[in-house]
């Protein structure tokens, strides 16, 4: 079967509390087959941007736990930023990167949404590919008048009903969007001006809704913290309307008002595409970097995956750390108890069993240990004590012995 990848960029109202962050992150990485490729928070914004990928169950599972924990953490009565939004988890979309099409994207939107309101009961709206009514294809339309206003019309304004769930809004949570699209670039241009009004005069320019450019999406804000005026867009095809003609379309605006453009910014990860389009125009990044090309940390996480390195970061990395070892050691152990059974003419058969069975509980990041494990972990210790090597395979006997008494140690030690 061809490799399926699903990718995630959920949008969450909290770019300050690095706590909050780092649970929500945490969140994501506790489902196995996840990659985390990107995190990005912003204090003006007062929102963070996280880009995960992996086989669509996963992903969706991930989706649905970071989710839960934005929830219980995020308040939004207290929330206050220069972006807008109606949920702690704002919007959640799912993107096809391979072996899946927009279909598949929708109908795992749909799992998500109804799974967000039956263990969280926060009311969601579906988006884009994944809209029920045509005026909800636009993310915008959903966010009109924020989570203060959705909070006072939720219930009593019939077009403000969710398109899953009940129309009652979560009191700090609000409401959460999903769903599927194509890919997005998050771009922004800083002016070199606190005037903000110019900001929402060039958006109102460019945006395909006020006449400006198709598949662009433009917003003016502040960035209180530089003191600096920021055209936020969102390129929805950027092989229709790339980076650069946004960007000289910014810069020749602001020069209209006496204004100049002091640079621009990514959010998040963007196609390699996207880069090649725009490869003879100075965009003047100030965070570029190869690891914000999408294709490019999808390969670097997928090859660290199958390596020793890769391996290791998930033990230094995760909580169930001392399980994946243990089952990792057993692995090991039954391996090297295969090959010298091999050697010598007995039964290798057993020992294969074994392997085949610890590798699976190590790439499962070890969920929950089982009596099946402790016994089999105990049986395997027996065997390679049994097992006779001559003088040049006695070293591979001794580490095996050893590495079956850890891994029998580390499974009681969890059990």
């Amino acid at each position: 079967m061809p490799r399926q990848l699903v990718e995630c960029v959920p949008n969450f109202s909290e770019g300050r509390n690095t706590a909050t962050i780092d649970a929500i992150v945490q969140a994501v990485l506790s489902v196995p087959d996840v990659v985390l490729l990107d995190r990005e928070s912003d204090a003006d914004h007062n929102r963070s941007v996280l880009t995960f990928a992996g086989p669509p169950a996963a992903v969706a599972e991930a989706a649905v736990r970071s989710v839960a924990e934005a929830v219980e953490r995020i308040d939004l009565t207290r929330h206050q930023g220069a972006h807008p939004r109606i949920g702690a988890a704002d919007v959640v979309p799912f993107i096809p990167i391979e072996g899946v099409g927009m279909e598949d994207c929708v109908r795992l939107a749909e799992g998500v949404a109804s799974e967000i309101w039956t263990r969280l009961r926060v009311p969601v709206y579906l988006y884009e590919s994944a809209a029920r009514l045509p005026h909800r294809i636009n993310l915008e339309n959903i966010r009109r008048g924020q989570f203060e206003t959705l909070l006072r019309e939720m219930g009593t304004v019939p077009e403000r009903a969710p398109d899953c769930g009940e129309a009652v809004c979560h009191p700090t949570a609000g409401a959460t969007v999903v769903g599927a699209r194509k890919f997005l670039i998050a771009y922004n241009v800083n002016l070199g001006t606190a005037d903000v009004s110019i900001a929402r005069k060039i958006a109102r320019t460019i945006r395909f809704s006020s006449g400006g450019f198709r598949f662009v999406k433009a917003m003016g804000l502040l960035l209180a913290s530089r003191n600096l005026a920021q055209v936020s867009t969102n390129l929805t095809d950027f092989e229709q309307t790339p980076m650069h003609v946004v960007f000289e379309a910014v810069r020749r605006e602001a020069e209209h008002y006496g204004v100049p453009v002091v640079g621009s910014e990514i959010v998040g990860l963007i196609p390699r595409r996207s880069l090649e389009m725009s490869a003879d125009y100075l965009l003047r990044f100030e965070n570029f970097r190869p690891g914000l090309v999408l294709e490019n940390r999808i390969e670097e996480e997928l090859a660290a995956r199958g390596t020793l390195a890769g391996f290791l970061e998930t033990l230094a990395s995760t909580a169930t750390a001392g399980t994946t070892a243990s089952a990792a050691a057993a692995a090991m152990a039954a391996a090297l108890g295969a090959g010298v059974a091999r050697l010598t003419g007995q039964d290798a058969q057993p020992f294969e069993a074994d392997r085949r069975f610890f590798t699976a509980a190590a790439d499962r990041s070890a969920a929950a240990i089982s009596t099946q494990a402790l016994e089999r972990t105990a049986t395997l210790s027996t065997r390679l004590n049994r097992l006779e090597a001559p003088a040049d395979s006695g070293s591979n006997l001794e580490i095996a012995r050893a590495l079956a008494a850890a891994a029998l140690n580390g499974v009681r030690e969890v059990k």
